[in-house]
This record gives C-alpha cells, sequence and structure tokens, in this order.
C-alpha cells in the first residue's frame, strides 16, 4: 500500500477513535494528549509522510482496535507495524 493512501486511512481510524488530529510546526516528535478536554494527536507537519506514519501508528498501537473495523488491507499493514515496534520495544 502507497504510504498517502495508508496514512489517510490511518487518519481516519484516529479520527473514529474520537481523536482530532493536528500538524504543528515545532521541535516535537509527535504524540497524543487531552488538552482542556479535547484529545489530540500532535503530528510534526515538517517531517515527511513515512514518519507521520510511524508517529500515528506508535498511537495506534496504545489503542484497542479489536471491535473496530479496519479494512483488510489497513489492518494487514498495521499488524506488521505493531510486529516491528513489538520487536523494538522487547529489544530495549
Amino acid at each position: 500500500m502507497k504510504t498517502e493512501k495508508f496514512l489517510s486511512e490511518l487518519e481516519k481510524i484516529v479520527e473514529e477513535l474520537g481523536y482530532q488530529l493536528r500538524r504543528e510546526k515545532g521541535s516535537f516528535k509527535g504524540d497524543f494528549c487531552v488538552l482542556e478536554g479535547d484529545r489530540i494527536v500532535m503530528i510534526n507537519k515538517m517531517y515527511p509522510p513515512e514518519i507521520h506514519v510511524g508517529q500515528i501508528v506508535r498511537f495506534l498501537s496504545r489503542q484497542n482496535l479489536d471491535d473496530r473495523y479496519v479494512k483488510p488491507a489497513v489492518r494487514k499493514e498495521l499488524d506488521l507495524w505493531f510486529e516491528r515496534i513489538e520487536k523494538k520495544e522487547k529489544s530495549i
């Protein structure tokens, strides 16, 4: 799946989870937070789309997606990313 298409699908999942996706400039990598009751996923818009994918996938890896419909091609790609994250965390 092309990066831009995958990123678009990930953004939809973030919004379906009730989070607002914000792209901002700054000296940060990106993460999620609750600010004055708003659930926000912050993405540094200075980074390329491939980094945005990684940032959103890390956020989604901490969410329960078991009961949520995710397109099969997107689920397959997400599972690969989740495996990479899990291997990385185990090696630390």
